[in-house]
């Protein structure tokens, strides 16, 4: 498997005259008791920022396509040769330029075959402060491993895992990482894997030089 990338983002600077903090639940639709984040991220965020805070939070690999859906248009990383509708940068727009209210729902849909599908609400806009850099706040059980069949597969596999004389019982747990625990969510692992990106902050205005974080 390929090493994730951690890509440099734009993002509000904090301070005096800074963008606002966003409070998103990020949930995964389809699946009881419900898989979910909270999360606290500058508006100024880039979409392609916001794709990577969702896969360090949730626990994807960043191994598959994915896009947003606002309103009537759909954002990801164009791809001329195979897109046959109208796809927006992703990297070219931010929470800020959505014009997202308290209670919106902006989807995410990640692996077109497995289609995991996201609903980020909105729940609060907060003032800025020093901390701008994305943080997951708490969130619910663990992520479903990559290309296990989507929802169906998914629950398939937890029904399997019930019953260790079931026949496919062995092969699961052989391809499954010995630590799978779907009850388990570890907050601290997940702002880790946070901390550790770059993030790249810029005055409100996008002018003047740029701050790293």
């Amino acid at each position: 498997m390929p090493l994730k990338q951690h890509p440099r983002h734009t993002v509000q600077g904090a301070g005096r005259g800074a963008g606002a903090l966003l409070q998103f639940k990020i949930t995964l639709t389809g699946i009881r008791p419900p898989i979910w984040r909270r999360v606290l991220v500058p508006e100024g965020l880039s979409l392609s920022g916001l794709h990577d805070v969702i896969q360090e939070v949730m626990g994807w690999t960043d191994s598959h396509l994915r896009d947003f859906h606002w309103r009537e248009e759909r954002f990801s990383i164009p791809d001329p040769e195979f897109d046959e509708e109208r796809v927006v940068d992703e990297r070219t727009v931010t929470l800020k330029e959505l014009g997202l209210s308290i209670k919106d729902r902006l989807e995410y849909m990640y692996d077109f075959g497995d289609g995991w599908e996201h609903v980020l609400t909105l729940e609060k806009v907060l003032e800025a402060g020093e901390h701008q850099t994305p943080v997951c706040l708490n969130g619910a059980r663990s992520c479903p491993p990559e290309d296990c069949g989507g929802i169906w597969g998914y629950e398939n596999l937890l029904e399997t895992l019930k019953d260790p004389t079931h026949k496919e019982y062995e092969e699961w747990k052989t391809w499954l990482p010995e630590d799978f625990d779907p009850e388990q969510f570890d907050l601290a692992e997940v702002n880790s894997g946070l901390s550790v990106r770059q993030w790249t902050l810029s005055p409100p205005s996008r002018k003047g030089r740029r701050k790293k974080v």
